[in-house]
């Protein structure tokens, strides 16, 4: 009888989550909307403050740059205050400068109270996986299953939040989400269990000694550069589409965001088992890069536009999956630590790319829609050949450090997060 009822209980554990698994969950599904929330009301902030296109890429990179120096010091904060505290305090800075951001006279404004966001949200997504695990009800695996689904929700529903509420003003998006993360707050507070502080104290210095390792530098090298492509598509995806209003551009990354979420879940396990991660992860810049072309060479019809920005959800889905499974194994260090050296390189490519393509490839007397989409190609390219030479390498580390795939921990779960912050 009772190997009849084990089955059943899998099934069912998923959705059976103690309250605050939910309350997590949902402030999960907020923090990830901040990605794609700005997208389509980008073109609104730079007429109404009158900013340029790269003077408004900067919001993406205050964002980035932040997350990644945050990521040194999360796990030093986390493991002496709690996974909850943590939480907390990444959702109380989130709820203050969304706000701030919506009363921003300026795109500078915006820019300095985006990097207080970016912040909060690094604090917040650097436990949240640990904290739904240890919380759950079900397996680690049933766990990561429902953070993966919260971050598609909030991936795909932040350009449709952003475009629904940009109609009223460019300003309603940021206080929109500043008072769903206060909802996401008052519910964790009261509903998450105090979580004390557990494992080893982390330091400032293990995620620098951890890019000793090559096969580690390597992979977050080629995320660089991944990452330069990835936010060429948000930053100027919607300059070339002069004609879009605030809601076309919302429901484009919305199926942008859809697209992510689903292939990431779903189909990037199914390719990976079918080719390998290393040539998965290759073929996939690859077709990345070629999408980006396709876009830079056929600006002049929209329809060329919206098709390449939608169809690199999947590229991007499908890579942010792959590139997780390298990093993990790539050192003999702790995974936590491994997490906040890769972020921090990676989240290097999402503070510069954005600015580089806009400021010194599409800027001038008039806009050159096709040359940031150019810029994020040749990053791809890059990325591409650093993987290729690093292949040996990787292989090499995996052998030796990759740990047994029945082994299922708080770090392992912790891990997973690497590839989704994207």
């Amino acid at each position: 009888m009772s190997t009849t009822a084990e089955p059943t209980e899998s099934r069912t554990s998923l959705l059976r989550q103690p309250r605050a698994v939910w309350a997590v969950a949902f402030a999960c599904v907020i923090a990830f909307m901040g990605i794609g929330l700005v997208d389509p009301i980008l073109k609104d902030i730079a007429e109404q403050l009158h900013a340029s296109a790269s003077d408004v890429s900067l919001m993406f990179t205050s964002y980035m740059a932040i997350m990644g120096i945050a990521m040194l010091v999360t796990g030093v904060v986390s493991s002496r205050i709690g996974p909850k505290r943590t939480l907390l305090a990444g959702l109380a800075l989130v709820i203050v400068f969304a706000a701030l951001a919506g009363s921003s006279g300026s795109i500078g404004e915006i820019v300095g109270f985006r990097a207080g966001w970016g912040l909060g949200n690094a604090l917040f997504v650097a436990t949240a996986l640990a904290t739904i695990v240890m919380s759950a009800s079900g397996s680690t695996a049933q766990a990561i299953i429902l953070f993966e689904a919260a971050l598609g929700l909030g991936i795909a529903s932040g350009p449709l939040l952003g475009g629904l509420l940009g109609q009223v003003s460019w300003r309603a998006p940021f206080f929109g989400v500043s008072v769903l993360m206060l909802i996401a707050l008052v519910a964790t507070t009261f509903l998450l269990p105090t979580t004390p502080p557990s494992g080893r104290r982390t330091s400032l210095a293990d995620p620098f000694k951890a890019l000793r390792f090559p096969a580690l530098l390597t992979v977050a090298i080629t995320a660089l550069f991944y990452n330069i492509g990835f936010f060429v598509i948000l930053a100027a995806g919607p300059f070339a589409l002069p004609g879009a209003g605030v809601m076309q551009i919302g429901f484009i990354f919305f199926g942008w965001g859809l697209l992510l979420a689903v292939v990431s879940v779903f189909l990037a396990p199914i390719v990976q088992r079918a080719v390998g991660t290393l040539p998965a992860v290759i073929g996939t810049l690859v077709l990345f890069a070629l999408d980006l072309v396709v876009i830079a060479l056929d600006t002049a019809h929209p329809a060329v536009v919206v098709a390449g920005i939608v169809l690199s959800g999947a590229f991007i889905g499908n890579n942010n999956t792959l590139i997780t499974e390298l990093v993990m194994g790539a050192a003999p260090v702790e995974r936590p630590v491994a997490s906040a050296a890769y972020s921090f390189v990676r989240f290097a490519g999402g503070a510069v790319g954005p600015w580089a393509a806009l400021k010194l490839f599409g800027a001038g007397p008039v806009f050159h829609p096709a040359r940031p989409f150019w810029f994020g190609a040749a990053a791809l390219a890059i990325g591409v050949v650093v993987v290729t030479l690093g292949r040996g390498v990787i292989e090499r580390a995996h052998a030796e450090h990759d740990p047994a795939p029945a082994a299922h921990s708080l770090e392992e779960a912790e891990d997973v997060l690497v590839g989704d912050l994207d």
